[in-house]
């Protein structure tokens, strides 16, 4: 028996990177695993037959997380599928970079839109779902940036920010449902984005690490099980940072 038989998760973004090894631990764990992504291409299939290879339901599914109407729909589809959601991770994003200066307001709206606005849309599709099975698990994807902000990324520290507050708020309005809210906060985790920064910026990050590393896509996970496990029963509302100790 895993920490998660018997639920189901759904996860958006998880094609590749964090949300795939996320999807990946609950499914070893047990859980039966939804997860969206912009499009269900090569990767999203590739997810989707690593997920079933470990003995669960799994399936994935084209979605534009910003739009509300496409997002209520892909919900009812999985709910559909599946016959509940116990465990929804927010962890669709994206990142436009720039100084406030130069930033346009199509790149501040993209990413306020697919990285908060989704969060949203998504809360509010589960959320009546999980008030009638008296209980669920959602985590928010947010970032260190999203605690301590970062020049040259208003947009992005701005979103991640509001998915702590957001995770918060629902805490506390869902909390007496038996519905808990968790954000978490990763720093620099080792993916394909980050390894195509340059070696001297990888190390300049690293110098500012008391563990001297990054993290692992698998480190995120972990912290994402515990959130969507009844090891964190008593947890609501807070916010973990998998960053290494870089920001206390």
């Amino acid at each position: 028996m895993g920490l998660l038989t018997g639920k189901t998760a759904l996860v958006t973004g998880a094609a590749r990177g964090i949300g795939k090894a996320i999807a990946l631990k609950f499914a070893a764990e047990g859980a039966n695993v939804a997860f969206t992504d912009l499009v269900i291409d090569e990767n999203g299939q590739a997810t989707e037959a690593e997920l079933n290879a470990l003995g669960v339901k799994a399936k994935g599914y084209a979605s534009n997380a910003a739009d509300f109407a496409q997002t209520e729909e892909v919900v009812k589809q999985v709910h559909a599928d599946f016959g509940s959601i116990d465990i929804l991770v927010n962890n669709a994003g994206i990142t436009k970079d720039g100084l406030m200066l130069r930033m346009s307001e199509a790149q501040w709206d993209a990413v306020i839109n697919v990285n908060l606005k989704s969060a949203f849309n998504f809360i509010h599709a589960v959320v009546p779902i999980m008030m009638r099975q008296r209980g669920g698990s959602i985590i928010n994807m947010a970032s260190v940036v999203g605690v301590h902000g970062n020049a040259g990324q208003a947009n992005y520290a701005a979103s991640k920010a509001g998915m702590i507050a957001l995770a918060k708020s629902i805490a506390q309005e869902m909390g007496p449902r038996g519905i808990r809210a968790n954000a978490i906060a990763p720093g620099f985790i080792e993916t394909a984005m980050t390894a195509q920064l340059s070696d001297e910026v990888r190390e300049e990050w690293k110098k500012q690490i008391p563990l001297r590393r990054g993290g692992q896509t698998e480190d995120v996970a972990n912290t994402a099980l515990y959130l969507a496990s009844d090891l964190s029963s008593y947890v609501s509302g807070q916010v973990i940072q998998v960053d290494g100790g870089m920001n206390m």
